[in-house]
C-alpha cells in the first residue's frame, strides 16, 4: 500500500530539509552527495559516491532505512551492515515520526549509519 498524498508530502518536506543541511557543497556533489528514495512503505537515505575508475558514474551506498508499520503507527529503523543487508537498529528500533528518524540518522549516536 502506498503512502497517502498528504503523508508523502510530509515525508518529502522533512527529508528535503534534512538534505538541504546535510549535502556537501555544490562543488563536491559530482564526487559525493546524499539522497533519499521512497520504496513501498520504506524511506532509504543513501550516499552517492563517485566510482573510482568511472569518473562519470556514481554508486548508491544505502545508509539508513525507515519502514512504516501501520499497525503500530511507528517507523521501524534499520541500518546497513558490512554484509550489505538491512539490520534492525537495536538501540532505537522504532521512532514515532519521520522527523525523529532523520534526527537519529543525523546524530548517528552509535556510528552505524555513517560509520
Amino acid at each position: 500500500m502506498a503512502f497517502s498524498e498528504q503523508f508523502r508530502k510530509e515525508i518529502q518536506k522533512v527529508l528535503d530539509q534534512y538534505l538541504e543541511k546535510a549535502r556537501p557543497s555544490e562543488e563536491l556533489r559530482h564526487k559525493i552527495d546524499l539522497g533519499y528514495r521512497v520504496d513501498g512503505q520504506s524511506i532509504i537515505i543513501y550516499e552517492l559516491q563517485e566510482v573510482f575508475d568511472e569518473k562519470e558514474q556514481m554508486i548508491e551506498c544505502p545508509a539508513a532505512k525507515a519502514t512504516w508499520v501501520k499497525s503500530k503507527n511507528l517507523w521501524k529503523v534499520y541500518w546497513m551492515r558490512a554484509d550489505l543487508k538491512w539490520h534492525p537498529f537495536r538501540p532505537v528500533p522504532f521512532v514515532k515520526t519521520i522527523r525523529h528518524f532523520v534526527t537519529l540518522v543525523e546524530s548517528d549516536p552509535y556510528n552505524c549509519f555513517w560509520g
